[in-house]
C-alpha cells in the first residue's frame, strides 16, 4: 500500500493526515496556534510557533497510523491564502506572520479604487484587491514597518513558508500567488507593471520563483527529518492554496459543480476554462488542474463564527463535554434543531473577522427580545453563515449558462449533517459532502499522489481517492422559510450601511490612530 501526507495549516489550526492509494484516511492529527491580536484587526501568529506545531502534528500522524517515515511515498501543503509570512536575511522570521482574517490595510484596496489603481489591476490580475491579500499588508508595512521589508530575503504564502522549513527550498506555487494580484493571470507569471502600480517594485527580488501545484518543489532536510519523523530525502509537492486543496479533495474536477468551504473563510467557487473578467466577481486564479481557472468569491464570514461563539458564549458547555464525553458540536446541533425553522431567530450578520458588504462592518445580533436563548442565538450563527454563502452564491450563479448540478461542501459546516441540510435548504441545490474529515489535506495527498507519479494526472488520482459520502437534498418547505429570513438579513445590511465607517472612527480615536 502507498501513503502521502498532506499538511493544512489555517489561519489558526495546523492539521497533518495520512491517506492511502484509495483516498482511506488512515490517521490525522491536529492542533491549535495562538492568534495574536496586537490591536483590533490585527491578526498575526508567531512563525516559529507555526513551523513547530506543524512538525508536532506530522510525528503524531505518523505514531497514530502505525507507520515510519519510509512509508511515505510524497508530502504536500496546503494554506490559507492572503495574509503574509516574510522570511528575513537572517535566516529567521522577519515579523510574525500576518492571518487572511487581518483588516489593518483596509484603505489601501480603497484608495486603489479611487485613483483608478485597481482598474488597471484587474486587467492583469482578473481579480479585485481585498485589504488581507499580500499587497494591501506589503503597501502597511511600506508605510508602517519599512525596516521589515529591508530585512525580507522572501515574501511567502502560509503553505509556501511551510514547505521551505521542510525542504529549505524557497519556491511559490502558482495557485497561491496567482489568487494574490502578484501574477498576471494572462501569462501565469509575475508581473513587474502590477508591482509597480502597487509602489512595490522593490519587492520584485523578494518574490520566490514560480512552480506548479505537482512540481517537487525540495526533499525532507535533515534537520525537518529529525523534527517531524519523515525520512529525510522524501520529496515535497509543491500542494496548492487550501481552497484548491479542498476543491480537489471533493473532487471538483469538473465546471459541474460547485464547492463551498465553510471553514474561517466563506469560500465559493467553481471551475472554468477561462476567468470571468467583467468584474462580477471578486477572485479568479489558477486552479490546480492545468487548463483550469477557480472563479471565486469569498470572504472571512463563515465557520469561524461558531468557534467564537462557542469560546464566548458556551465555554461552560465545553468543560462539560469535554468532562463527560459527549460531543460538544452534536450538542450544539441538537441545540439548533430544538428550535423550529420558522421561529424568528435574531439576524445574525457574521462578520466577526470582515464583511463581504462593508469593509468596515462588524458582526451584529439583530432583533433579540427577552425569550431569546443561547439556543436562538446558536441558531441565528448557523444561519447567518449560511446566508453569507447565499450571498455569494448568487453573485457565482449570475455567471454562470447552465446551474450547478450540486454544491460539494467542505469545511467545520459538513461535518455537521443539521448545517449541511441548511445550506441544501438556504441554497435550494443538493449538497454533497466526502467521506474524508480533512479535506484540504486529502487534496494536499490527491497532488502528492500524482506529483510522484503514483497517478498519470491529478484528475485520475481525485478520481480514485475522493468519495461522496452523503447527500442532503433541499426541502420546498423550509426553502420558503430561508427564503424570507434571507430578505431580512438583507435589509438588515442595506439598513445598518452608514453606521460602520462611525464605529470605525470612534475606533480609530481611541486606539490613537484617528
Amino acid at each position: 500500500m502507498k501513503y502521502y501526507l498532506g499538511l493544512d495549516n489555517g489561519g489558526t489550526s495546523t492539521k497533518a493526515a495520512i491517506f492511502d492509494e484509495n483516498g482511506l484516511e488512515i490517521a490525522s492529527a491536529g492542533m491549535d496556534t495562538a492568534m495574536l491580536i496586537p490591536r483590533p484587526g490585527f491578526t498575526e501568529r508567531d512563525m516559529d510557533e507555526m513551523w513547530e506545531a506543524n512538525c508536532r502534528v506530522i510525528r503524531e500522524a505518523l505514531e497514530k497510523a502505525g507507520l515510519s517515515g519510509t512509508d511515505i511515498r510524497c508530502a504536500s501543503v496546503c494554506g490559507h491564502g492572503k495574509g503574509l509570512y516574510l522570511w528575513g536575511t537572517d535566516g529567521r522570521p522577519a515579523r510574525n506572520g500576518i492571518i487572511s482574517t487581518d483588516n489593518r490595510a483596509w484603505r489601501y484596496p480603497l484608495e486603489w479604487e479611487r485613483d483608478g489603481t485597481a482598474q488597471s489591476v484587474f486587467q492583469r490580475s482578473c481579480q479585485h484587491i481585498l485589504s488581507s491579500q499580500p499587497v494591501s499588508l506589503l503597501a502597511w508595512l511600506r508605510e508602517h514597518e519599512p525596516e521589515v521589508l529591508e530585512n525580507t530575503r522572501w515574501i511567502f504564502a502560509c503553505k509556501d513558508y511551510v514547505r521551505f522549513r521542510l525542504t529549505g527550498e524557497a519556491f511559490a506555487e502558482r495557485t497561491d500567488y496567482s489568487g494574490c494580484n502578484l501574477m498576471n493571470l494572462h501569462t501565469g507569471e509575475y508581473d513587474g507593471e502590477l508591482l509597480a502600480l502597487f509602489g512595490l517594485s522593490q519587492c520584485a527580488d523578494k518574490l520566490p520563483p514560480l512552480r506548479n501545484s505537482t512540481d517537487i518543489c525540495g526533499y525532507i532536510t535533515k534537520e525537518a527529518a529529525e523534527k517531524t519523523g519523515l525520512s529525510e530525502g522524501t520529496p515535497v509537492a509543491g500542494g496548492a492554496f487550501d481552497i484548491d486543496a479542498c476543491a480537489l479533495g471533493v473532487g471538483l474536477t469538473d465546471p459541474g459543480r460547485l464547492c463551498m468551504i465553510a471553514g474561517t473563510w466563506s469560500i465559493n467557487e467553481y471551475i472554468g476554462t477561462a476567468p470571468i473578467t467583467d468584474g462580477s466577481v471578486l477572485m479568479n486564479s489558477l486552479f490546480c488542474l492545468p487548463g483550469y481557472y477557480l472563479v471565486e468569491e469569498c470572504s472571512p464570514t463563515s465557520a469561524g463564527n461558531n468557534e467564537w461563539f462557542i469560546k464566548n458564549l458556551l465555554p461552560e458547555l465545553r468543560q462539560a463535554c469535554a468532562k463527560t464525553g459527549l460531543s460538544l458540536y452534536e450538542t450544539m446541533n441538537r441545540w439548533v434543531e430544538e428550535i423550529p425553522v420558522h421561529e424568528f431567530c435574531p439576524v445574525y450578520l457574521p462578520f466577526l473577522m470582515g464583511s463581504n458588504v462593508h469593509p468596515n462592518a462588524c458582526g451584529s445580533f439583530v432583533g433579540i427580545d427577552h425569550s431569546h436563548t443561547r439556543n436562538h442565538l446558536l441558531r441565528s450563527v448557523y444561519e447567518g453563515v449560511a446566508f453569507s454563502h447565499r450571498w455569494h452564491l448568487e453573485k457565482l450563479l449570475k455567471t454562470r449558462q447552465e446551474p450547478p448540478v450540486s454544491i460539494r461542501l467542505a469545511g467545520g459546516a459538513a461535518r455537521s449533517p443539521v448545517w449541511t441540510q441548511m445550506f441544501a435548504d438556504v441554497m435550494k441545490l443538493p449538497v454533497e459532502s466526502v467521506a474524508a474529515g480533512e479535506t484540504g489535506a486529502l487534496g494536499c495527498a490527491v497532488l502528492g499522489a500524482a506529483a510522484c507519479g503514483d497517478y498519470p494526472d491529478v484528475k485520475s488520482a481525485a478520481r480514485a481517492m475522493c468519495h461522496i459520502s452523503r447527500t442532503a437534498v433541499p426541502d420546498k418547505a423550509r426553502s420558503i422559510v430561508y427564503d424570507r429570513k434571507y430578505e431580512l438579513y438583507c435589509k438588515t445590511i442595506a439598513a445598518l450601511d452608514g453606521v460602520w465607517d462611525s464605529i470605525q472612527a470612534y475606533r480609530d480615536e481611541v486606539s490613537g490612530q484617528g
